[in-house]
């Protein structure tokens, strides 16, 4: 199974940092970000990955140049019009072999535990579908997960503050089927004009009937955004949080 990693982004809300970084390689504790995703999925199993870069992509390609360093394979994918992460993904499909692919956000820290059980949940349980969320007081910066037991029943992107009746957010990190691409291909833009990866998956599970099985992360798991420019500046002082990215 492939690894695919988003790092197209500009990063705005992490100004003045994004003006000379690729988010996804902001320095964190010695590595730049992007690494201890690379490692955690490494650790996991993973040998075969791409890399939708957009915005300073040499930073990326430079660093990590083919992924021999690493023992891993890297291809690259440019993602010139940033039209969000459905888009991203579906610039993907002709490197898509299997019937299966592994997915996460590039600016998403999460313990590599996290990497492991997904994968675990697929295997043991053949799950077509697998989406981890974690715990927000208020999901409106990302995508409200709701449930019904162990299985998604709807996503709602960005909902209006205050609004969202679930506490669980798309954390960023799958395990899709490659039925995925038939519904982006067909997918308009949202209100923000971009091609929604959750969008796609709500679609599915409402007009396909799939089953998308949640992995839902303990309440006070780490999690580290680093589209947030508080979080960045957190976790730069703080080192505790790296002792769930152990190999």
């Amino acid at each position: 199974m492939k690894a695919i990693i988003l790092c197209a982004g500009y990063g705005k809300r992490l100004h003045p940092y994004t003006e000379h970084y690729q988010k996804t390689m902001l320095p964190l504790h010695g590595k730049p970000s992007l690494e201890y995703i690379i490692n955690g999925l490494k650790d996991t199993g993973f040998k075969d990955f791409i890399v939708v870069v957009g915005y300073r992509k040499e930073q990326i390609i430079d660093y990590f140049g083919s992924g021999d360093k690493w023992n891993i394979k890297i291809n690259y994918v440019l993602q010139k019009n940033l039209n969000g992460t459905g888009g991203a993904v579906l610039l993907c499909q002709e490197y898509i072999t299997e019937q299966h692919f592994f997915l996460t956000w590039g600016d998403i820290l999460v313990p590599y535990e996290i990497y492991k059980n997904t994968f675990n949940i697929f295997q043991k349980e053949k799950q077509d579908f697998v989406l981890v969320t974690n715990y927000s007081d208020d999901p409106h910066h990302g995508a409200a997960i709701y449930c019904d037991g162990p299985y998604c029943l709807n996503i709602v992107e960005k909902p209006p503050k205050g609004s969202s009746e679930s506490q669980l957010n798309n954390c960023g990190v799958f395990i899709l089927s490659t039925k995925i691409f038939e519904i982006l291909k067909e997918l308009k833009p949202s209100r923000r004009g971009e091609i929604e990866l959750p969008e796609a998956i709500s679609i599915g599970i409402k007009k396909e009937k799939w089953k998308v099985r949640v992995l839902k992360m303990d309440k006070n798991q780490f999690r580290g955004d680093l589209g947030n420019l508080e979080v960045y500046e957190k976790l730069k002082k703080d080192s505790r949080w790296l002792k769930g990215f152990k190999t």
